[in-house]
């Protein structure tokens, strides 16, 4: 899926680690690889249309208030051009003064060019030799930070793969709460009744990915009882799977599988985690390898095709796909049932890997929240220290645990570190 063979652009790259460790793991890059190896990757803040707007006005003279008037009047994240078409308010203002013609006229000019450079949040780049090798090098004149000269999309073209170092402050919260309760997370079980307990009654306020309203509603209904469960709802919770799938029938086909009906026996092997209902672009590349007899790179072509929906290419893989299938013994009626049926659920399907990845951390908290409830909940008050509204949230989870939650006290406080 990710290091295809016939894959012509990079590969993306992320990597999570505890938010109060990140700094750390890039430091130890650095000292690994080399200074004169290893950097972060710049980026560029552009002027979007409402900075620009009030940049412009500023320059030309005219009014605080007469230019946020105006700014306002354009949607958050709208170009000037677009906001003018959809906007009878604006256009009527832009013509109440020559100068805010002027204003607007410049400011369109001047939209979306780079306004600074900055260090991109998350970007790291580790070369075979010098950096000088491949790219230009930039110091920021504020911070000194070294970075490349070249942003994302460049350094891709010129063969520089670009990894991300995320923090993720979960991450610190599971290392947070184990610390406490003196174990590690090789120790937490996969089959934990007491957790699959707790994801049923959507009790899930401090569990990763796991917290919103929507999601404690199919947790209700689905009512996990393993992690291959629990990594489905993970990729089911997203715009495009719940527009496509039937929860109801898949809850159904998960209390009676027997009554599952497949295509094709061939998508049993396929589909059976999922209660018969396609969810991961994975399934969607097994079925074509399956049915068609594609290599999994043609496969992952055949996905990517079906996701961009471009028509022409559409045919031309539709032909193969029935081609294919005709030499594994299958009709073509029967091929084009199967290729009509992969079509929609190729463009929403959730990676299964990062379903998988996202699911396990959501499994690790809800265990130590079903288990060690004090320690985790005082994890998740310390890494939000600084969110009022999130620490409301997590106060209301701890009443409801009964949980007390006591005033500082200097002889007796101690912030967990």
């Amino acid at each position: 899926r990710y290091l295809n063979p016939e894959r012509k652009g990079m590969p993306d790259i992320d990597i999570d680690f505890g938010d109060v460790r990140r700094e750390e793991v890039i430091r130890y890059i650095i000292d690994r690889y080399g200074e004169k190896n290893t950097t972060q990757v710049i980026t560029f803040g552009t002027m979007q249309a409402r900075a620009v707007i009030r940049d412009v006005g500023r320059v030309l003279g005219l009014s605080y208030g007469e230019v946020d008037r105006i700014a306002k009047l354009i949607p958050h994240n709208q170009t000037i051009n677009k906001a003018i078409k959809i906007s009878p308010e604006l256009r009527k203002v832009i013509g109440e003064k020559s100068e805010y013609d002027m204003l607007i006229k410049t400011a369109e000019r001047l939209e979306g060019l780079v306004r600074h450079a900055s260090t991109h949040a998350a970007g790291v780049v580790i070369t075979p030799t010098d950096l000088t090798d491949y790219v230009p090098l930039y110091k920021s004149p504020d911070s000194k930070e070294v970075s490349t000269q070249y942003e994302k999309g460049s350094l891709e073209l010129v063969g520089v793969l670009k990894m991300d170092i995320l923090g993720l402050r979960t991450l610190t919260v599971i290392d947070e709460t184990l610390r406490a309760i003196g174990q590690s997370k090789d120790e937490i079980p996969v089959d934990d009744s007491k957790t699959f307990e707790l994801l049923k009654r959507g009790e899930t306020v401090g569990i990763f990915q796991l917290e919103s309203e929507g999601m404690k509603g199919i947790l209700k209904k689905f009512e996990p009882r393993s992690l291959k469960d629990v990594i489905a709802v993970v990729a089911l919770y997203r715009p495009g799977p719940l527009g496509n799938v039937n929860l109801d029938n898949m809850i159904r086909n998960k209390i009676d599988p027997k009554g599952i009906k497949y295509l094709h026996p061939e998508l049993e092997p396929v589909l059976g985690e999922t209660y018969g209902m396609i969810i991961y672009q994975e399934q969607v590349m097994e079925i074509a390898h399956r049915i068609a007899g594609f290599t999994m790179a043609q496969a992952d072509q055949l996905r990517r095709a079906m996701s961009k929906k471009v028509i022409d290419l559409m045919e031309k893989i539709k032909d193969d796909f029935k081609a294919g299938a005709k030499k594994q013994g299958i009709r073509p009626k029967l091929a084009e049932e199967i290729f009509d049926y992969l079509a929609p659920f190729a463009g929403y399907g959730f990676n299964k890997s990062h379903a998988t990845a996202y699911a396990k951390i959501a499994y690790q908290t809800a265990y130590l929240k079903a288990h060690y409830s004090v320690e985790f909940m005082l994890a998740n008050l310390n890494s939000e220290i600084g969110d009022t509204d999130r620490l409301l949230i997590l106060c209301r989870e701890l009443k409801r645990l009964k949980i007390p939650i006591l005033p500082p006290d200097i002889n007796r406080s101690d912030y967990l570190s």
